[in-house]
């Protein structure tokens, strides 16, 4: 383990993403336990998304499944990754995350997303349009402002007002910049576009400012790792993710999961292989030595303080393995930056 692994962290983002053959409520149950696993493991955070109206994510309301999360932990951070402010009132999302820090007096994060209902039927249902996404800005600044005791209507967030719960950005593009504004820490993916994941550290790092929440930049690179006792057992933990991204990209629904073998029997269109095909790289895979060196050359390159892992399978138990030989490669990384 290299100097630079063992001083960074490692953190989980689940999406409850659900299998075939199994439901919504098992899905949610899956990310609870993973939850326990993590913390038992060492990892620094566990974050939950938020999705709406998709077949295959059992995630639509990331507060309420964070509080479920703390409650079946202890140590562990816990958070979003993230709240789509675009989606809500800032006021309401400052009294959820007032609630969860009261609850829970120092393990609560607050990562913002500035993305809008996946399809135009869920931006209808949420009273939503694209355009709304522009706003980002303004409604991060209205949402700190409720933290503060500044909003301008004389109302006070109970409980969040004066509570220190930590903002983070999910930032590609635009959110870059927002987050480097507001001086605000950001969480930037994927590990798929590494040319496009440095050129958006760059900018948020040239154009950082101090904030009351953090001093200086900290990047938080996120992305799948998967990790097994041979290469192809690693790939095959990417194939179910993989074949439901590229239906969806095609087909215009996100899919439950299938088994790794059921993708392998499949026949697709030319353009869902492509799909396919590119959706399986430029991730992290391998044994754990490979894992390691992998690892070791995206903090080089990117200079990132934390590492926020979101590998989603069908193969629960492959999964598990999978984060603990990843709590091996990064050991003290994982174990000291929690405690």
């Amino acid at each position: 383990m290299s100097s630079v692994t063992a001083t960074t962290r490692f953190s989980v983002l689940d999406r409850s993403r659900i299998r075939e053959g199994h439901t919504g409520a098992q899905a949610l149950h899956d990310t609870v336990e993973l939850a326990r696993e993590a913390e038992r493991l060492g990892y620094h955070r566990f974050w939950v998304s938020e999705h709406h109206g998709v077949p295959g994510v059992a995630g639509s309301a990331p507060t309420v499944l964070a509080a479920a999360v703390a409650g079946a932990t202890r140590r562990i951070r816990v958070g979003t990754g993230g709240v789509m402010l675009p989606n809500h009132r800032p006021l309401v999302v400052a009294e959820q995350f007032g609630v969860l820090e009261s609850l829970f007096p120092g393990r609560i994060d607050m990562g913002l997303g500035r993305s809008v209902g996946f399809t135009d039927g869920v931006r209808r249902a949420l009273g939503r349009d694209k355009d709304d996404a522009e706003d980002f800005a303004a409604q991060l600044e209205e949402l700190l402002g409720w933290f503060r005791g500044t909003s301008p209507t004389g109302v006070h967030a109970r409980p969040a007002e004066g509570l220190a719960v930590p903002p983070f950005v999910l930032a590609m593009g635009e959110g870059a910049a927002v987050a480097a504004r507001a001086g605000l820490p950001m969480v930037i993916g994927d590990l798929r576009d590494r040319d496009r994941m440095r050129r958006g550290i760059d900018r948020y790092r040239a154009g950082f400012r101090p904030s009351e929440w953090s001093r200086e930049p900290y990047v938080v690179v996120s992305g799948t790792v998967a990790v097994a006792d041979t290469p192809e057992a690693a790939r095959r933990l990417l194939l179910p993710e993989a074949w439901s991204m590229a239906h969806a990209r095609t087909r215009g629904a996100f899919p439950p999961l299938p088994p790794a073998e059921e993708v392998e029997a499949r026949t697709m269109t030319a353009k869902e292989r492509d799909l396919y095909d590119s959706g399986l790289t430029g991730h992290i895979s391998g044994t754990e030595e490979q894992v390691a060196d992998e690892l070791e050359s995206l903090l080089g390159d990117t200079g990132a303080q934390e590492v926020l892992v979101t590998t989603s399978t069908y193969d629960r138990e492959a999964l598990l393995d999978s984060y603990a030989r990843l709590a091996r490669v990064v050991g003290a990384g994982a174990a000291t930056a929690a405690e």
